[in-house]
This record gives structure tokens, sequence and C-alpha cells, in this order.
């Protein structure tokens, strides 16, 4: 035997003998973290099944409505935490001041933290947090959001009462409330300002009261972090695109009854005699006074409605009050803050709108998903087959849809012929809502494949949104749009209008909303108006602090094209007060200017806050045209704490300097849960057998699994040796 062989079988022998020994250390390994994951649960189970034993009653005992969760001793319930919200909202021209009082109710025997997810206007610049403790407020301060956090945790720690507000997407916010005490109320406020909008003479205020659950696309991803604390208490968990997925996917009550009623109210000042007030999906009441102000509430039973689907209201002015342009300025600290809208005229009449009429290369695009289902895929339907009846020869198109995959119903774009159109519409009339949400696809499917042509290209999106991964799809339009214009369609009672508003601002084109099949056909038309006519183009807006070098700050900087109906608005920061300013366009290479002096006649409030949180938004989305976010986050940081706005780096927090819980008491966290939005089918988007809280038992298990096993690979990879290796 020579020494090779000798060193070659002596090497066998030690690995065949490590091997056996690798497998009794990862049977070890298991049984520990099966051992682990039975005391845990043992653990925390005992620690509050006196408490639970104390509010668990049986269903015959319900006196009057409570919200319960089913115990695990089968006919028993648990009491929980509600919610009630009163919403007053103040309309002073073009800015809309609205007051959110939550109002949390402890019904069980234990100390509660209550974690709210609620959705708001994507506009929404919050600013303003209060605490009410018996007769007492405690006004919330704005920190940077890992301190904001830090404070919070502490407080809730150490026994006192807390609330935080923190930004998870523009237009979704967590409201946490530490130290609900058995039986107690705790009241939160929350205030926020937004600007209204105005498109074809028409003024509309939207007050989302739903959320429709959001498809997490990717893998799961469990980090240290998620085993101790889960990170967050939805019924998603975290993955690669969407790393927030357990925070923005709040628990979705199941039940023939609603929950989290609403009371509103809204007031407006217009500064006009207005001719309408309505509310399309909502009956209301509406009292005129003298001094044009109009008074808006609830017609229902008690004023009361269920957070189920989002609330909106339009008014319009009387024919001789419509605007053509309004200022609105406010002084703080020495500055001068202004809010401009400039309506452009349409200057086509019915003959030139037939002269200016584009051929196009339209791709209409659907969201089948299972979000859809009910009355949204309905109004998808209808709206699409609308879309297609509009076509005229010379145009081209094609139709996609998508749920978990995409599906094209031509190979390429296809002429407009009675042929085509028809196999169009029986294949939109097949369509049937089911599956994930997979819209990654769909756009670059309907973004691929442009060419050179005379025919203005366009795609029209057709869904409710309901991702967790909009940044990823922002980055995407961003880098594919090309020639391309997107416009985005909003479908359902709960559409995610963040995702909705900043893919068609990204994609040079417009969003609507469409919230009921009543509606369909005139939301269809005005959209129509905009794809078929010219837009306006090469938007600039001049000051005359520009010229004097002194430092104006315009928002949004690149001003986007107009379609008819639509307003120019933007925010400044001046110094000089009474100027000159130049607004000019093109539109079918006609230019069109105008200018009006820039003079402050009077003091408006929250104009200096609508142009931080512009200024905000418009850094954000910096981020996504490839700008790090490490360079953007200072930015904002410092603009939100100098105007006092939630942001995604900062936060408002609130906290009583008395402790009121025992420290030997334990504190449970309770996610309150959410109504699944009006028209839509649980087991369509969940699944037969879903379940809406967070599987944290599941989620420990895994966890503790993968660490495990990460400590087995690396004892592993340490203990093996190259051959030559000393």
């Amino acid at each position: 035997m020579n020494r090779n062989q000798s060193s070659h079988e002596q090497q066998s022998s030690v690995l065949i003998i490590y091997s056996w020994s690798e497998i009794v250390e990862l049977i070890s390994l298991v049984s520990l973290g099966w051992l682990i994951v039975f005391l845990f649960i043992s653990s925390a189970n005992a620690a509050v099944e006196h408490g639970d034993s104390l509010n668990e009653i049986e269903i015959h005992q319900v006196k009057s409505g409570l919200l319960l969760f089913k115990s695990e001793a089968g006919s028993r319930y648990q009491l929980a935490a509600t919610l009630e919200t009163d919403v007053k909202i103040e309309v002073t021209g073009m800015i809309a001041r609205t007051r959110l009082k939550q109002t949390f109710k402890n019904d069980s025997g234990r100390w509660l933290e209550g974690v709210y997810v609620f959705p708001l206007p994507e506009n929404a610049a919050v600013d303003r947090l209060r605490m009410q403790i018996g007769e007492r407020m405690i006004e919330g301060v704005i920190k940077p959001r890992e301190e904001a956090k830090r404070i919070y945790k502490k407080a809730r720690n150490e026994g006192k009462k807390a609330s935080l507000i923190e930004q998870e997407r523009p237009n979704l916010f967590t409201n946490s409330v530490a130290n609900i005490a058995p039986g107690e109320i705790v009241v939160i406020e929350i205030e926020y300002q937004q600007t209204v909008r105005y498109d074809n003479g028409e003024f509309s205020l939207r007050f989302p009261m739903a959320i429709t659950p959001r498809y997490i696309p990717g893998a799961a991803v469990v980090s240290d972090e998620q085993i101790v604390a889960f990170n967050g208490n939805g019924w998603a968990m975290n993955t690669h695109p969407v790393g927030d997925a357990s925070r923005i996917t709040p628990p979705v009550f199941e039940g023939d009854k609603k929950i989290n009623p609403v009371r509103l109210r809204v007031t407006i000042n217009a500064g006009f005699t207005l001719a309408d007030v309505e509310s399309a999906y909502h009956r209301i009441t509406v009292n005129h006074s003298v001094s044009n102000s109009t008074a808006v509430s609830l017609a229902d039973a008690y004023e009361v409605i269920y957070a189920e689907r989002d609330f909106e209201l339009t008014w319009r002015p009387e024919t001789a009050s419509v605007p053509r342009a309004a200022l609105f300025t406010e002084e703080k600290d020495g500055e001068l803050y202004h809010l401009v809208m400039v309506l452009p005229p349409a200057n086509l009449n019915g003959n030139d709108m037939r002269a200016a009429r584009i051929g196009r290369e339209v791709i209409y695009v659907i969201d089948t998903s299972g979000s859809m289902s009910g009355t949204s895929i309905n109004q998808a339907r209808r709206a699409l087959s609308l879309a297609l009846k509009r076509l005229h020869p010379g145009d081209r198109f094609n139709v996609i849809s998508f749920n978990s995959t995409t599906d094209k119903l031509f190979s390429s774009v296809r002429k407009v012929t009675d042929q085509n159109l028809r196999e169009a519409q029986r294949y939109v009339s097949s369509l049937e809502a089911n599956g994930g949400t997979e819209i990654r696809g769909a756009l670059e499917a309907s973004l691929a494949n442009q060419r050179e042509s005379a025919l203005v290209r366009q795609v029209v999106f057709l869904t409710d949104g309901s991702v967790g991964n909009e940044a990823e799809l922002f980055t995407l339009i961003k880098q594919k749009l090309g020639g391309s214009r997107l416009f985005t369609i909003g479908i359902g009672s709960a559409p995610n209008s963040h995702f909705m508003s900043k893919a068609a601002q990204f994609g040079r084109g417009t969003f609507t909303y469409i919230g009921d099949v009543s509606e369909v056909e005139s939301k269809m038309n005005d959209l129509f108006h905009k794809l078929e006519t010219a837009v306006m183009t090469d938007l600039a807006v001049v000051f005359d602090d520009s010229e004097s070098g002194s430092g104006v700050e315009v928002w949004p900087k690149r001003l986007p094209d107009l379609y008819q109906g639509e307003p120019l608005l933007l925010t400044a920061r001046t110094k000089l007060n009474n100027q000159l300013v130049v607004v000019s366009g093109k539109r079918q290479n006609r230019a069109w200017r105008n200018s009006f002096q820039l003079q402050q006649s009077g003091n408006d409030s929250g104009i200096a806050t609508m142009w931080a949180r512009a200024k905000i938004a418009a850094l954000m989305d910096r981020i996504h045209a490839g700008e790090k976010e490490k360079t953007i986050k200072p930015a904002v940081v410092n603009v939100a704490l100098k105007h006092h706005l939630v942001s995604k780096y900062t936060s408002l927090v609130a906290v009583d300097v008395t402790p009121v819980r025992p420290i030997s008491e334990v504190l449970d966290t309770q996610a309150l849960p959410v109504n699944l939005p009006k028209g839509q089918a649980h087991a369509r988007i969940f699944g037969r057998h879903a379940q809406t809280a967070t599987p944290a038992q599941l989620q420990l298990m895994i966890g503790v699994m993968l660490l495990l096993a990460a400590l087995f690979v690396w004892r592993h990879n340490k203990a093996v040796r190259v051959p030559g290796d000393v």
C-alpha cells in the first residue's frame, strides 16, 4: 500500500464516521428546535390562559354589538378591542383639512396594545397627533422614525400610555396605541390636509375607508428580527420584493356583521355658489347656507356607515363661477408659499375635436386576479367593452389579461377590423377573476415591442392595484415606458390609489376611478375624450424670483402634460410678494401663454404644508429614477421635521408621563381587523381555508428551524477540509 492510497483510505474512513456524527447532530438540532417552539408556545399560552378564560363568553351571552375572536375552546369567544372613527373635513378653496378621531375601546379583561392599519388619501400631509386621556390632551411630536419607535417602545414597556403614527405607504398608515386598560376607552386624534382634485369643471374629494388585501409576490424571508417580533402584525410574511409585507396586510374580519363604524361630516367653503354636491356611493344630506358654506353629512341611520368602501364627494360651481385660475398664499417664517391652479383653454369645439383626433395604438390590460372578483370584474369587463367600441379604422390594438400569469389575445397588435373586434369582445366577456396579482409581467408585456410609428401608443390599465411591490413597479415603468403613455383605471370599492396615481404620473397619463357599475359609461367617456384628443405639452412656469436669483422653489420641478379639462397645479416658495408669473405650453403645435400677478391678498393656512408634502413626494420619486435612497433620506427628513410631517422616515409619537400598567401585568398586542371591501369575496382572495391573522407560531417554528439549519451548515463547512489542506 503506497502513501497516497493509505492517506486516501484514512480520509475516507474519517469522512464516513463524520457523516454519521452529522446525522446525529442534525437530529439533535431538530429536536432542540421543536422543544424551543413547544416551550415558547406553551409558556405564552400559559401567560394569557387565565386572562383569556376571564374574557371568554359563549355566543348566547352576547347582548350587544361586540367584536369577538373564536377561541380554541370551540364554542367560546374572546372579547377584543374595537374601533370607532369620527371624521370632520373642512374644504377651503383647493385645500381640505381633515380631523380623524379614532376611539379604541378595550372590551377584554387584559391590558392591550392596539395596532390599526388604515388608509388615507395618497396626497395626505399628516401633521398632527393628539392622545386624549380623560380630560387631558397629549400632543404628539415629530421625530425621525427610528427615534420615534424607540420612544414608543420604551413608554410601552414602562406601562405608559403612548401612540405612534407611522407611514407604510403614502396612502397607508399604522396607529399603535399602548397600554389600554381593561374596559378603557382611548381617543387618538390625527389631522392631515390635502389638495382637492379638479377635472372637467368638477371638484372631488376622496376619503378612503377600506383596504383591498394586497398581493405579496416573492418568497418569504425569515430574519432574526422577525423571529423575535415578527416585524408586523399582518397576515403576510415579508418577501424580497416586499420587505414590509407583514406591516401592510392587516387581518381581514370574516363574519356576517361589519365592524369599524364611521361618522363623517364635510364643510365646503368654496368661495363661489355651488350647482351640485353629490356622493356616488353613499347617501348624503346637503345643507347650503347664505354665506356660500355647504354642510354635508351621511344620510344613513344615525349618520353611521361601516368602513367597507371609499367615500367620494363631488361638487360643481355654477357655470358663471367656473374658475380659470386660482391663487392661495401663506406667509410663514419670513417666506411666501403659494398654491397655483391654472386651467388652460380647451380651444376645441366639436369640429376641432374631429380634426384633432389622433391615430392610436392601444394596449388594453385587464386585471383578473382574485381581488377583482365580484362587482370589480363586472365593472372592468364593461369598461373594456366600451373602450373597444371607441376604436376607429386605422387604429391598432391588443388585449392583455393577467392574474398569476399573463395572457395576450393576439401575439402582436392587430388592425381594427370587425372580425378582430368581435374576437376581442368574446375574449373580454369570458374573463373571470381568480389567482394572484402579478402586475410586473403584464406591465412588461404591454410596454414591449415598441416601434417607430405615426400612431400614438397608449396603454390602458384596468386594475384595483392591490399589490405590495409598488416601488418595484414604478421603477419598471420609468425604465420601460419609452414612447408609450400609461393610463390607469382604478376598479372596485377600494383601489390602491397610491399605485394608480403614481403609475399614471410616471407613465405620462391620467388616473380614472370607477367605483360602481352605474358610472362606467360616464367615467369612460371622460377618459375617451382625453385619449382621443391632443395633449398640452412643454409646460413651463417662470417667476420674477427666478430672474432675480432670490431662490424660488417650485414643485413639481418637471410639470406634467395636461389632458383635456385638467388644470396645472403647482406649489412654490418665494421671497418676493408682488411679482409676475408666466405659464406657457403647446397643444397641437400651437403655443399657449398666460401671465398673472402673484400678489398676497390674504394669509391662507396650510399652503406651506402642501409645498413641503409636494417636495417630499418629488424627492421620493427620484429613488425610482435610480438615485440612492441613502442620499435622498436626509433631505426628506430635513423637510419633514421642519414642517412637522409624517413621512417614510419620520413619525409622530405621543407619550403620557405617568405609568398606568403595573409591570407585573402582561401586555397583549392585538392587530385590529378591517372589513373586506364591499363587493369582494373572501374565498377568491385568501382561498377556501385562509387564515386572516398572522400564523405567528408557524413563523416562529420556521424561523427557529432555519436558524438551526444555518448553524448545522456552518459547522459542517467549518469541519470539512479540502484534501491537501494543513
